[in-house]
């Protein structure tokens, strides 16, 4: 079946219009971050964001490849514990510390993806469950370098390129914020690519990739390593910016935080995921003082987010203003 693209002028508009708005919507965005810090407390700003960008990478796996991976809390943590790490013991800077943490995540995703990526569906989602379990177990047990039990607390936060210190809560911020825009940046560049248009066949529909000419298993894996890095950009700047990284990093249930984030906000979009983690968040950090069972009240939320938001709070936006145009 062939698709037709419409070239008249009113199309032409009505792509300038929506472009303009996007333009819009960003600054606006943009401009609320830069102003955060103000209003509300740095600290869950920046783990917001953290987060944020954790589900964003998720999502380049499941929303535009069509792979669920409950092994993305290995990357996470990994990297955490890597960027803390060369931190505190080998004097890294920040930015050189989160980038060897990116690299660890990107490297630990090539070996999970080689093993896990020609298996779909439910063999795929255990075997990287499985492969996140032993790094959780081998954390857990090499103390020498993640502290065990007790983690890697007070890491440096250190100077950008030697130069700006980043021991205040404000720059330390618009540091996250800075990291969090590049690789949200990123992201979207990925995904309005020739290879996000391969990725998105291949979720459509993998045989046709295939019969096309697609190496689909590479595409998966370099999409996995990417997904990994980026996680893993996210999980070394949350070491940074609250000092510590701790086996909660590691765990299964963080792959599970990850995954309800990005069917809050919407599996598939680019801004979905990062909306959910901040709901998330939020709700987790307004729950630890009232004195309710967190994870209930979250998984109540989240059963009728799910029932009511099928395609995620950000996706049903798009849905109703794509009804509103016809």
């Amino acid at each position: 079946m062939s698709v037709k693209y419409s070239t008249t002028p009113s199309g032409t508009v009505t792509g300038r219009l929506a472009g303009k708005a996007s333009l819009i919507i960003g600054t606006i965005l943009i401009a609320g971050l830069l102003v955060a810090p103000y209003v509300f407390y740095p600290a869950f700003l920046m783990k917001a964001l953290c987060f944020a960008l954790f589900a964003c990478a998720f999502n380049l796996m499941l929303g535009f490849v069509g792979l669920l991976s409950f092994g993305h809390a290995a990357f996470f943590g990994a990297a955490a514990y890597a960027t803390g790490f060369a931190a505190k013991e080998w004097g890294f800077t920040p930015e050189l510390a989160i980038l060897f943490g990116g690299l660890v995540g990107g490297a630990f995703g090539l070996l999970f993806g080689w093993i896990a990526i020609r298996r779909q569906g439910i063999y795929f989602a255990m075997i990287t469950l499985a492969l996140s379990q032993m790094v959780f177990f081998f954390a857990l047990q090499a103390t020498a370098v993640t502290g065990g039990e007790d983690g890697l607390q007070g890491v440096p936060r250190g100077a950008v390129f030697g130069l700006i210190s980043l021991e205040g809560s404000l720059p330390m911020y618009y540091f996250v914020v800075a990291v969090f825009l590049l690789c949200f940046f990123l992201i979207w560049r990925i995904v309005n690519s020739p290879f996000g248009a391969v990725l998105k066949s291949i979720r459509e529909n993998e045989p046709r990739a295939i019969s096309l000419g697609y190496r689909v298993d590479r595409f998966k894996l370099i999409a996995f390593g990417l997904s990994a890095a980026l996680t893993g950009v996210a999980g070394g700047t949350k070491t940074i910016a609250l000092q510590l990284a701790s086996l909660t990093d590691i765990q299964w249930q963080m792959s599970g935080e990850v995954i309800l984030m990005t069917l809050l906000g919407g599996v598939g979009t680019l801004v979905g995921p990062a909306v959910g983690a901040g709901l998330v968040i939020s709700l987790q950090n307004f729950l630890a003082t009232s004195g309710l069972p967190v994870t209930t009240v979250v998984g109540v939320i989240f059963v009728v987010c799910v029932l009511a938001f099928r395609r995620g709070i950000v996706g049903e936006f798009n849905a109703f203003l794509g009804r509103r145009r016809h």
